[in-house]
């Protein structure tokens, strides 16, 4: 009877344990579970606060990042309302928002040229990769796109960003999209500014201008100001930080008067559809002048965008890929064009109330992949990101090829490596040895200190084997020092050096020892010596 009842106690124990296991388990893929019970009116009166002060940035942004994309602005905001019903049941940080962001608009028309079709097909397969990446932990990957390249990468689109505005600004027409025929066809363009377009626009940026300054320099009310001047703050505060929305409003007003009176100084986004989109699947298949263009076709356009687009989308949040995949996936069927975290909003979200970290320095050497990656990135944006991270890779790898290696001829000669040997290093490191030994008249022995080497592979297990057989040739010494026990024992384990033919071992690991019968044929164990004669 007590054999059951602690079986049975045992199993209570085991399911309770599955049941606690498998709770924490969904707490962290849906995280809203951990966050939903403990919220309370304080929250809801600062998500409140967040959210409309967010949502009025988002709606001008929205319109004009459509602009950036090619597509017309109505997309902009099918685009930026799916990510935050998504993200609230999946995001694990408070700060990211969801929505387009003009580095994304960017490369959607990078790689769409303005075809709508494409742009939410992109969207689709973008959620997908990305969604994937989140299931099979491949973030790693983006850990080999350096922090300079990143930079870069955004400078050079910040820089591409701002002038493409440059032909609205002045409402030319007829410009390329080419980031250097942009250049020169807007400078040749000039003569034909349109002057109602040009003064709207420098007004409006004045506006926006003096409205940050007025938020950078306003401070906050006091517990003993009266009522009057907390009012006041309040408006101020308003007008400060919805001051993207109020300016597109106040654009719009002055457009519109000038068309109820008959005159239209301005180049108008003309009308744009009403209401919401339809729930519907992507578009696998489009209608063109040229015929019908298969979903094979239509991937063959969007190419190397499966690769940057996904992966662009993640730099900044690979702890949330499962959000953006579903955010971009289900964005699909209502329209949208790929989203990901908006630097921007996510900013302005915690100036409401949270902080969020940020920070990094380049150095010397960290110039030149980002000079290559900026450079690059006005030529095709693709060109530069995969090129600055080729960089990147070569300038991590150099090390390896070629570590530092120290030279002391005190008490005989040493030469020591400072860091792991692998395939790579080899031929230097027998140039090295050469050099130190074998060239000179007479051959010298040389002893290699292992202090710092912890891994080997099985070239630079070849290429000792190789050295040992000629400075037997030659009638020297090779010795090692301070050799790992791991190593020696996966190195006489193979038996490529012959160590179980040496007369001469000495050693700091006793794993050798243990077995001997006839001490007279077995390795001597001190001094974490290994000597080849």
């Amino acid at each position: 009877m007590e054999c059951l009842e602690d079986e049975s106690c045992g199993r209570r124990l085991h399911m309770t344990f599955t049941r606690c296991c498998s709770c924490e388990s969904l707490k962290k893929r849906l995280p809203f579970l951990q966050w939903l019970p403990r919220y309370s009116l304080q929250w809801l009166q600062l998500d409140l606060i967040a959210g409309l002060t967010v949502g009025l940035t988002v709606v001008p942004q929205a319109l004009a990042y459509a602009e950036v994309a090619g597509l017309p602005v109505q997309f902009g905001l099918y685009s930026s309302f799916v990510g935050c019903f998504i993200y609230c049941f999946l995001g694990t940080s408070k700060d990211v928002t969801l929505g387009p962001t003009a580095i994304m608009s960017l490369l959607v028309f990078v790689y769409t040229l303005g075809d709508l079709s494409l742009a939410i097909l992109l969207a689709f397969l973008s959620g997908c990769i990305q969604l994937a990446m989140g299931l099979l932990n491949f973030g790693f990957l983006l850990d080999f796109i350096s922090y300079p390249v990143i930079k870069a990468f955004t400078s050079a689109a910040a820089v591409t960003i701002a002038f493409s505005q440059v032909k609205n600004l002045l409402g030319l027409q007829n410009i390329p999209r080419q980031f250097i025929l942009q250049v020169y066809q807007t400078f040749r363009e000039l003569p034909s500014t349109r002057p109602g377009d040009a003064i709207l626009g420098i007004l409006c940026i004045a506006i926006l201008l003096a409205l940050k300054w007025m938020k950078d320099h306003t401070s906050r009310p006091y517990r003993s100001m009266s009522i009057c001047h907390r009012i006041c703050y309040l408006i101020v505060w308003i007008m400060t930080t919805a001051r993207n929305a109020l300016v597109v409003v106040g654009a719009g007003l002055v457009a519109y008067s000038f068309h109820v009176m008959g005159s239209q100084p301005f180049i108008l986004t003309g009308k744009t559809a009403k209401g919401l989109p339809q729930f519907q699947l992507p578009p696998f298949s489009e209608i063109t002048p040229n015929g019908t263009r298969t979903f094979s076709e239509m991937v063959q356009v969007i190419g190397s965008g499966l690769l940057i687009i996904p992966l662009m989308g993640l730099l900044e949040s690979v702890a949330i890929a499962r959000a953006f995949g579903f955010t971009n996936i289900l964005g699909s069927f209502l329209s949208s064009y790929p989203v990901t975290g908006s630097f921007g909003r996510t900013a302005l979200n915690s100036q409401t109330g949270v902080c969020t970290p940020a920070g990094g320095v380049i150095t010397e050497l960290d110039l030149i992949p980002f000079f290559v990656t900026f450079l690059l990135s006005f030529w095709e944006i693709q060109y530069g990101i995969l090129a600055g991270a080729f960089v990147s890779i070569i300038i991590l790898c150099y090390p390896i090829a070629r570590p530092e290696i120290k030279v002391s001829d005190m008490d005989g000669l040493v030469l020591t490596p400072m860091s792991g040997l692998s395939f790579p290093v080899m031929e230097f490191l027998k140039d090295k040895i050469y050099e130190k030994t074998l060239t000179v008249s007479p051959p010298r022995s040389v002893t290699l200190d292992f202090t710092h080497v912890n891994v080997i592979d099985y070239t630079v297990a070849v290429g000792m084997a190789d050295l040992l057989s000629e400075f037997k040739a030659q009638g020297v010494c090779l010795s090692f020092s301070a050799l790992q026990p791991h190593l020696l024992r996966m190195l006489s384990s193979s038996d490529l050096l012959g160590l179980q033919n040496l007369h001469s071992l000495k050693t700091a690991d006793p794993v050798f020892a243990q077995d001997s019968e006839d001490e007279s044929t077995q390795p001597l164990l001190h001094n974490g010596i290994v000597s080849l004669p």
